[in-house]
């Protein structure tokens, strides 16, 4: 891989750094803007992860669905998620970045109004499934997007924000829920919290249609026009039609479409089990999925070999940055995205709390987050890894803390709104770790890289929160079945500090080798 960072653009001569310019267009664009049009639909995908377990006993009241439905409405979204990734990153660097966040947002889009208009169970199970495949050929454009046109401290102020967006809407998404569904009552509230994202999505396309730059995109079509002047004036003067002058040779695209769909499929194998209640056979994807993983990492290294580009450059794992950030980011999510799931199974089956009661509890975290995050990413580039670390710490005492709270509420009889507490300092961890580990996570890519080593990263997190939902649900409903609600919170939550501390295990040796960051020896 080469490390050098191309930068298909160049910034504006003006005084304004926030503006900038690219070839084939006088218009100067605003790096604002553009961030703002990012994060928003990202906002939109995390709630539509999060917000889905609190609208759940009312889509099953609403459309009659089973247990195996409403399994699916939550996995079948986090499936193709996952599988869409990395391919979709990898086009987006090849093809172009904007086009390929417009065509997802509005996939996104379109689905979510056919999940809110949904007759019958099963087909509200494919617009999830079709959802899902938007959310992730989008999501992946945002961080390749932040990592081409910002830099520095900039980037960092940019990922802090894009950090505090997926804190704030995983923690916001059940009280968006909740209090959308308590206003239009269950039948029309679910449908109502998919429906919402239509009209935002339809709007995201039309900034980003205005205010992106679309700078690959329009090197594209001028080198595309310039070949078919070239044929147009090879043909009047009766040349032959192969062309040999420089700058208009056919540009060769690459998207490796074997090491696509191995990849997919492999991905499939290994995040199925864990989304399935079936048990048996199906266990057997999951060391398939590990063999074609093992293959498709050869097939990448011999694809390479030929002179061709690989879907992912292995070298990409060489950046001990990445490696270490992408490690971080998978053990925590395989902890941390179950613990609203089980505060909200917790709540609602076992105290009776209403969905917004639900979704309120958990808004002290969100606020927290957005707050933990702005000032980690403005230290990111300084004490970044130091911030991970003391991150995690706060995760892991705010677990321990609501186990005891849970306690407190079935033995000394306080309200379960005391769980806010410890899950404001859980908040507190969960926006902190997520604008510095983001930040130094793809400090290193070239710009280049910077959509397929977004997705990359983002699999490893969906692959994180499947494993982790499905084994911590399971020792939640295990222990519940045999004994009290708050021995099943207890159980939970004890699995969700044992990954936290996995996870500080890894920062802590990230810390050790990499340093704080790249500008702390800097500032000493």
């Amino acid at each position: 891989m080469d490390s050098r960072r191309p930068r298909p653009y160049k910034w504006d001569v003006s005084d304004d750094p926030n503006l900038i310019r690219v070839e084939g267009t006088d218009r100067v664009f605003h790096r604002g803007r553009i961030l703002v049009v990012l994060l928003i639909p990202i906002a939109m995908a995390l709630v539509a992860v999060s917000s889905i377990n609190v609208a759940l006993p009312s889509i099953s009241r609403g459309l009659g669905a089973t247990d195996t439905d409403l399994q699916w409405v939550l996995s079948g979204y986090a499936l193709t998620f996952g599988i869409s990734l990395v391919p979709a990153g990898r086009a987006g660097d090849v093809l172009g970045r904007g086009a390929f966040f417009v065509i997802g947002l509005l996939l996104f889009s379109v689905a979510s109004l056919a999940c809110g208009l949904a007759p019958t169970p099963d087909f509200l199970n494919v617009a999830r499934f079709v959802q899902g495949i938007g959310a992730g050929l989008y999501n992946p454009q945002t961080m390749g997007m932040i990592q081409q046109y910002w830099r520095g401290m900039e980037r960092a102020r940019a990922f802090a924000l894009f950090g505090m967006v997926v804190a704030v809407s995983v923690a916001v998404g059940p009280v968006l829920a909740g209090f959308i569904i308590q206003a239009f009552g269950p039948e029309i509230g679910w449908r109502a919290s998919f429906l919402i994202n239509f009209p935002l999505g339809l709007i995201g396309c039309v900034l980003a249609l205005r205010w992106f730059p679309f700078g690959k995109e329009r090197q594209r079509r001028a080198a595309k026009k310039g070949l078919r002047e070239a044929r147009r004036l090879a043909r009047r003067n009766r040349r032959p039609g192969r062309l040999g002058s420089p700058g208009l040779v056919r540009e060769r695209i690459d998207l490796d479409p074997v090491g696509a769909v191995v990849l997919a499929v492999a991905v499939l194998c290994v995040m199925l089990p864990f989304m399935s209640r079936t048990g048996g056979v199906i266990w057997l994807l999951l060391p398939a999925g590990l063999v074609l993983v093992a293959l498709w990492a050869m097939w990448e290294r011999h694809y390479k070999a030929r002179g061709r580009a690989p879907m992912v450059d292995l070298e990409l794992f060489s950046f001990t940055s990445f490696s270490n950030g992408t490690l971080v980011a998978g053990t925590y999510f395989l902890g941390s995205t179950s613990i609203f799931v089980v505060v909200a199974l917790y709540l609602q089956n076992g105290l009776g709390a209403s969905a917004l009661e639900t979704g309120l509890v958990g808004l002290p975290n969100a606020v927290v987050s957005a707050f933990s995050s702005a000032w980690a990413g403005r230290r990111a580039l300084i004490k970044g890894r130091s911030i991970v670390v003391g991150a995690l710490v706060c995760a892991i005492v705010g677990s321990a803390l609501s186990v005891a709270v849970a306690v407190l509420i079935e033995n000394a009889g306080i309200g379960f709104g005391w769980l806010a507490l410890p899950l404001m300092l859980v908040g507190l961890g969960q926006g902190a770790l997520g604008s510095a580990n983001q930040t130094l996570s793809l400090e290193d890519v070239p710009t280049s890289y910077g959509g397929t080593a977004g997705g990359v990263k983002s699999t490893a997190e969906r692959i994180g929160t499947a494993i982790g939902n499905a084994m911590i649900t399971a020792i939640f409903f295990g222990v519940v079945g045999v004994a009290a609600w708050e021995h099943g919170f207890a159980a939970a939550f004890g699995a969700i500090c044992v990954c936290l501390l996995v996870s500080l295990v890894v920062a802590v040796r990230d810390r050790k080798v990499s340093g704080d960051g790249p500008m702390a020896v800097e500032t000493r």
